[in-house]
């Protein structure tokens, strides 16, 4: 395996694994809310409102950073090969 084979499989895992943190850090606040709401409501003295903004915009940001800097690269070394 080359360096750029090598890199085209550490991104793509990447990719995977980070997306799958996302889904189940997405599940968990969806089905295990209650319980984590609370003491991050305890933790942070925010408003549910205000929590569920930053919740909301945690998960937006992970999206994001994973898109920029494992998947776009993955792409475009891919679009690159060929």
């Amino acid at each position: 395996m080359n360096g750029i084979e090598f890199l085209l499989a550490v991104l793509g895992w990447c990719t995977l694994i980070n997306m799958g943190m996302l889904v189940v850090a997405s599940i968990a606040i969806v089905c295990c809310g209650g319980p984590v709401r609370r003491i991050h409501q305890k933790w942070f003295n925010l408003s549910d409102e205000d929590l569920q903004r930053e919740y909301f915009r945690y998960l937006a940001n992970y999206k994001i950073l994973t898109l920029i800097f494992n998947l776009v690269p993955y792409l475009a070394i891919r679009l690159a090969m060929h």
